[in-house]
């Protein structure tokens, strides 16, 4: 658990740190877009919804702020609990996960939306705009994935064989 919590506090720390310092970068540009790459910008946007924008809407902003970080909270306390019972490896993913969303959470208190800047594009193409929050839920929801299939499969090598 001491891990897993050790890594929500990294997570956490790191995304409020970029949030602020790219709050202010963004304002002092007037929010305008900045191209880093071909495929990379830093721009500037407020997400009031969900993943990847969803529900994103002006017209329920207050009910969403709240009913989101609500729910948020729930889950929260529940991948606690589980990181409490968690072999090490699962708890420091779960400590990505635990993380990433407190900061969010965070976000939705202090601003009413979350603070997304990073834009990966390609031919035209946008991700939706993430934040380093985003980026350790969705790692650590693939380590997970990864940990429980390559778990089944490492389980079904130490089966004996049927006879």
């Amino acid at each position: 658990m001491r891990r897993g919590l050790i890594v929500v506090a990294l997570v956490l720390l790191a995304d409020q740190a970029s949030k602020a310092w790219l709050i202010g970068v963004m304002a002092a540009r007037g929010d305008a877009p900045l191209p880093l790459t071909g495929f990379f910008n830093l721009v500037m946007v407020w997400n009031r919804g969900i993943s990847f924008g969803l529900f994103n809407t002006p017209e329920q902003a207050a009910l969403q702020r709240w009913l989101l970080a609500a729910v948020a909270l729930a889950v929260v306390a529940a991948l606690l609990l589980w990181m409490h019972r968690a072999r090490p490896f699962i708890a420091i993913v779960l400590g990505a996960i635990v993380g990433g969303a407190l900061g969010n959470v965070i976000d939705r208190f202090v601003h009413g939306a979350v603070a997304d800047f990073f834009d990966v594009h390609a031919a035209g193409w946008h991700w939706p705009a993430f934040n380093l929050a985003d980026a350790a839920v969705s790692l650590g929801v693939a380590a997970l994935l990864a940990d429980s299939l390559l778990g089944a499969r490492r389980a079904d090598h130490n089966r004996p064989p049927r006879p």
